[in-house]
């Protein structure tokens, strides 16, 4: 799977939040027990009432995180409401969308649970602020991150308030995170953690949003449904674009920008070495999809999109895929910037290693907390040269557990 799109559950099992000021502490509390058992304890604990506790609206999708989800709410006496978000329902050639399977999925775990279900149709939103947002950016020769915009525009604005305007108190999804006083914090599980597409959240949201999972490993979450008669305990995940199923980035993207046949060079002799279909459908580093014969693989490490010209090398050390410095510009700060240390974690990738840096702001004073900051930027500045992430992608900033924010990579 494109790891940019790991972190958008409609299809796939992604990222959120958690509660509010109107908590008294004891709801943090209850979720912060690995194995189920331990789990269960701390949410029985307490409160113990629907009325008490209050009603929750979880974002299902049909998978198993949302599910055990929903049955740890509500064995911890939250009134669970199950919404699956309609985001996306059209065919691509050769592939059908997986949405009324998913939505069928997600019903019939509510109706286990004994508890109430919806559907929020999202999907003209989404094309709109999701969908388009990817196609200009990659029309621009850029690589996004459409799971981070999913995130901020969808799940936790127009879910968000779609949600409370229905009655609820508190979301939820089946993300792996942690939230505290509104602050966003790495999950128990590092390898399933997604802080990554959550950093652009913003806190009125995120004091509000709960996070079951923040405390437990996949493979819990796994047992946990299993024990508990849930049938998508081992449901595959989705392995392709998250809201469509699975189908292939390119694919996807052949069915709204024409190809645009150009050539593939050698970087250093400019031999022409094949051909492509558009250099908007390559990204720096790439190296699957080349079609360049045998031998060592090549790597793409420019692109000219004014000439239509992908450039490729065998060399991994070649000076266009490494550097010390970063660029990056519409920044997202979760802490004001006297709280964030000059040296910080840096992660470039889901799932990757975090990195030391240092971060240098571009006039601090001008930064919005908590907003896009759309003229704004930053330079990261590495301890030792790192493998270039593709411009478009996000750079997040961490220190310890805590997430600050992060920005774009220009």
């Amino acid at each position: 799977m494109n790891s940019f799109f790991e972190g958008c559950p409609d299809r796939y099992e992604g990222g959120l939040r958690r509660p509010s000021p109107v908590t008294t502490g004891r709801e943090n509390a209850v979720f912060r027990s690995a194995p189920w058992d331990a789990a269960r304890a701390k949410l029985d604990k307490g409160l113990s009432t629907a009325s008490e506790r209050g009603v929750v609206y979880l974002g299902m999708s049909g998978g198993v995180d949302s599910s055990v989800s929903a049955l740890l709410l509500k064995n911890a006496g939250y009134k669970v409401v199950g919404v699956y978000m309609k985001n996306w329902s059209r065919d691509l050639p050769g592939m059908k969308c997986p949405w009324a399977e998913d939505l069928a999925d997600a019903k019939r775990v509510a109706t286990k649970l004994g508890i109430d279900f919806k559907v929020f149709d999202f999907e003209k939103d989404y094309k709109e602020k999701v969908v388009e947002y990817m196609l200009k950016e990659f029309k621009a020769g850029r690589t996004p991150n459409p799971d981070v915009m999913c995130n901020e525009e969808i799940k936790f604005k127009l879910f968000f308030e779609k949600s409370l305007a229905s009655g609820a108190d508190f979301i939820a999804t089946g993300h792996y995170a942690k939230a505290e006083n509104g602050k966003l914090l790495l999950a128990k599980d590092e390898n399933k953690d997604q802080t990554y597409f959550l950093y652009r959240i913003s806190t009125s949201a995120l004091e509000k949003t709960l996070f079951p999972l923040g405390e437990m490993k996949k493979p819990e979450v796994k047992a946990f449904a299993a024990k508990n008669g849930l049938k998508n305990a081992y449901k595959k995940e989705s392995m392709g674009v998250c809201f469509v199923g699975e189908v292939g980035m390119k694919d996807f993207l052949r069915e709204y920008i024409d190809l645009n046949p150009g050539e593939i060079r050698d970087v250093s002799t400019n031999e022409v070495l094949g051909f492509h279909d558009g250099a908007v459908f390559y990204t720096l580093g790439q190296r699957h999809g080349l079609y360049l014969g045998g031998g060592l693989p090549y790597y793409v490490v420019k692109k000219d999109l004014k000439k239509n010209i992908v450039y490729v090398s065998r060399n991994l050390n070649d000076a266009n895929l490494w550097s010390r410095e970063l660029t990056l510009e519409n920044l997202f700060l979760r802490e004001t910037p006297d709280k964030i240390p000059e040296k910080i974690s840096v992660r470039l990738r889901h799932r990757a290693h975090l990195l030391p840096a240092k971060l240098i702001l571009k006039n601090p004073e001008n930064l919005t907390l908590n907003a896009d900051n759309p003229f704004s930027s930053a330079t990261l500045l590495f301890d030792q040269e790192i493998k270039l992430p593709a411009s478009g992608q996000s750079a997040v900033f961490y220190s310890g557990d805590l997430c600050l924010g992060g920005g774009i990579i220009k």
